[in-house]
């Protein structure tokens, strides 16, 4: 029996090698043939084909003169049947057969740990064994399986509740971040609120101070330039004393150096009352130097 059955695979294995393509070395699929007698699955050729130059025969490099080569219905018959063929066996290999004596195993020897058949249980090589039903001994194996299994089920368990954990905490880290960065957004917005408030402010007193001590300037200013004018005339009018006759400006010369001494005396007190310094400019700078830092530290 051993020997029909590995006859019947042999078989079976060169059917299958006859049957294959020789681009996929699968079973063949729509087989077409060539004018060379070599045949191809049609999509096989095809792609080989638009991978080459030419058409030549994949096998035999014999140029091909049609573009689309008949099918092969005969090969794709035995195809078909060799494939149905396959699939029977397939079945009928899952009835779980003694691979020695085809007989159906329905017992398990505990010596060699193996599910075994009638006949193998009073074989040579099997005396003197223990054996147990098929379904005895499996549900056995699935009590020890079970044991063996509560381990790592606990360990399971344990594993998720840590995880558990880990979730939990990154969540209740991620919120706490989250506020937090809201809390810092909202101090600074408070802040850069303040110090554009405090930095108007400060712009508009500085330009109305500005604008008050020019227009002071400005009055000074005009002020000088009159008493610069009366000056002018005063010392144009004293040369012109000075050019005239001795008789004439001894007359008058007494006269006329007395009120130059007068008029010099006014003009020193009007540059001394208009006098100016910009310190007054320095004035809110310095005091914006020395709070600003406290106004931020606050």
């Amino acid at each position: 029996m051993p020997l029909q059955k590995s006859n019947k695979r042999k078989m079976s294995s060169e059917s299958e090698k006859d049957l294959s393509c020789p681009v996929c070395h699968d079973i063949f699929i729509d087989p077409v043939v060539l004018s060379c007698s070599h045949s191809f699955c049609k999509d096989c050729l095809q792609r080989w084909w638009r991978e080459k130059p030419t058409q030549d025969c994949p096998v035999c490099r014999r140029r091909s003169s049609m573009s689309y080569p008949p099918c092969n219905l005969a090969l794709k018959n035995q195809c078909e049947a060799f494939l149905l063929e396959r699939d029977k066996r397939a079945s009928a290999g899952s009835e779980d057969l003694c691979s020695l004596h085809s007989e159906k195993l329905k017992l398990f020897c505990l010596d060699h740990q193996q599910p075994v058949c009638v006949v193998c249980r009073d074989s040579r090589l099997h005396s003197n064994h223990r054996f147990r039903p098929i379904n005895e001994a499996a549900q056995d194996h699935r009590e020890e399986l079970q044991k063996v299994l509560k381990p790592f089920k606990e360990k399971l368990k344990l594993f998720e509740q840590v995880k558990g954990n880990f979730d939990q905490t990154a969540e209740h880290t991620k919120v706490q971040a989250e506020h937090t960065e809201r809390k810092i957004k909202e101090q600074f917005k408070k802040l850069h609120q303040f110090l554009e408030e405090e930095e108007e402010a400060r712009i508009t007193a500085l330009r109305e101070e500005e604008e008050q001590k020019s227009k002071v300037m400005k009055e000074q200013m005009e002020a000088l330039s009159r008493e610069i004018a009366a000056l002018s005339d005063t010392i144009r009018a004293t040369e012109e004393e000075l050019r005239a006759e001795d008789i004439s400006f001894l007359s008058r010369g007494s006269e006329f150096i007395w009120t130059l001494k007068e008029e010099n005396c006014h003009s020193l007190i009007l540059i001394l009352t208009h006098t100016y310094t910009p310190s007054h400019i320095l004035s809110l700078r310095d005091c914006f130097s020395t709070s600003a830092p406290q106004m931020i530290s606050q």
